[in-house]
């Protein structure tokens, strides 16, 4: 990475352009693709917000739906050891095209997670962008070395912020495309997916998904944060966590250039007190408490859409909005623990029922041995069942009653399915 785009360490992201003259010339020089960008989305857009009813939720279980962000440069060596006691059975990994001298690194580091199923998110530099030769060369290489090792390769990421490197969908589509016709002409076997739009700026991904440039995704990735909004069952101009998923699905069930899948790759709400590692300011930040809450009810939401294959968690260690916290150590925060409740609860599961109501919601799910009922609310509230109930709490605390108090931390209700 070159300047004028400088990369933060702390929250491993890309700093602000400063230079005013260099973003504009940028954008003078795409406006015929942000002119198409946002047009596209005028006209098509209350289309498909019109035709989502007709799309239906797909099937889709809890195995390898929970997944996690790790990284290279954050303690690697224990990073395995601590997503084999999450139990989580996907992860995704980041590979900087601006450090191809380290591939190696980053292939033995993949090669770690033998047991899980890899995302690999391969991130743009400007120097990529501009010089699709270079890009072509890069991405062989990589593909080379690992086609055999990871599951699916993310191309790009956040493509709707400058600072990352793409100044309009056209330039994105155009080094889309280098990885797309590499993958037809030389490893028909791997899976890519993109453009991986930040937050609910839809306008991009309707560029992406309806143009008229000949390639194809085998999946859509998403980093649908939430996080400004607050809980995720807040609305953003109407739109809560749900209904932002199903319009996107939406989105990818009519589009011709993706097959019928969604990756949410990245999310996380920023942490208080943590800067400069927390990637906005303290006025976004929630407590450790409100992440563990917000995170765990994200991932449930999420699946109970069944609209999303996957989830990936950002990240694993990172001070500012990790599951354990680096600046002294590895500090595991009380949200660790709950992501693996969570997982230990539904892992390898089936779904059987969402539903919700005056602020409660309840989502029911089963192998062939028990069924788990997920329930919060999100006004304090007594739930009354005709007989004692056996549940865990959202730390993995067990319990027995017959009136049970819900609140806006999940508990896990469950039953042996020969008992029902």
């Amino acid at each position: 990475m070159k300047k004028p785009y400088l990369w933060d360490s702390y929250s491993d992201q890309p700093y602000q352009l400063k230079d005013r003259t260099f973003k504009k010339k940028g954008r003078k020089k795409e406006l015929f693709s942000l002119l198409y960008t946002y047009l596209s989305s005028l006209l098509l857009l209350p289309l498909f917000i019109m035709l989502q009813v007709f799309v239906k939720p797909r099937k889709i279980g809890t195995k390898q739906f929970f997944g996690m962000s790790v990284n290279l440069d954050r303690f690697p060596k224990e990073s395995v050891i601590l997503i084999k006691e999450l139990g989580v059975d996907t992860v995704l990994i980041r590979l900087p095209l601006w450090e191809m001298e380290r591939l190696e690194a980053y292939v033995a580091f993949v090669q770690q997670f033998s047991e899980q199923k890899v995302i690999l998110n391969i991130m743009q530099d400007r120097e990529h962008v501009e010089d699709l030769e270079l890009l072509k060369n890069d991405l062989d290489t990589i593909f080379e070395a690992l086609h055999k090792d990871v599951s699916l390769f993310q191309i790009g990421t956040t493509i709707n912020r400058a600072k990352w490197g793409f100044f309009s969908v056209g330039e994105y589509l155009k080094f889309y495309r280098v990885a797309y016709l590499l993958k037809k002409q030389h490893f028909p076997k791997i899976a890519l997916m993109g453009p991986s739009v930040i937050d609910f700026e839809y306008h991009f991904d309707i560029h992406v998904l309806f143009n008229f440039v000949k390639l194809r995704f085998d999946a859509l990735s998403a980093l649908l944060y939430v996080d400004r909004r607050g809980a995720p069952e807040n609305t953003q101009i109407g739109f809560d966590l749900l209904k932002k998923i199903t319009l996107l699905d939406t989105l990818v069930f009519f589009s011709p250039k993706s097959k019928r899948a969604l990756y949410i790759t990245e999310t996380n709400w920023p942490i208080s007190q943590t800067a400069p590692y927390a990637p906005t300011s303290e006025h976004e930040c929630v407590s450790e408490d409100l992440y563990t809450e917000y995170m765990l009810r994200y991932c449930l939401l999420s699946f109970a859409s069944q609209r999303v294959d996957a989830l990936y968690w950002h990240q694993l260690i990172a001070p500012g909005y990790g599951l354990i916290d680096s600046r002294d150590g590895l500090m595991k925060r009380e949200a660790f623990e709950a992501f693996k409740v969570m997982l230990q609860q539904l892992q390898s599961m089936e779904f059987v029922h969402f539903s919700q109501h005056k602020r409660q919601y309840i989502l029911i799910v089963k192998n062939s041995l028990q069924s788990v009922s997920v329930l919060w609310s999100l006004q304090p509230t007594t739930r009354h069942f005709s007989k004692t109930v056996h549940y865990y709490d959202h730390l993995g605390r067990e319990n027995h009653a017959k009136h049970v108090e819900l609140d806006t931390k999940p508990i896990y209700i469950t039953e042996n399915i020969h008992d029902l």
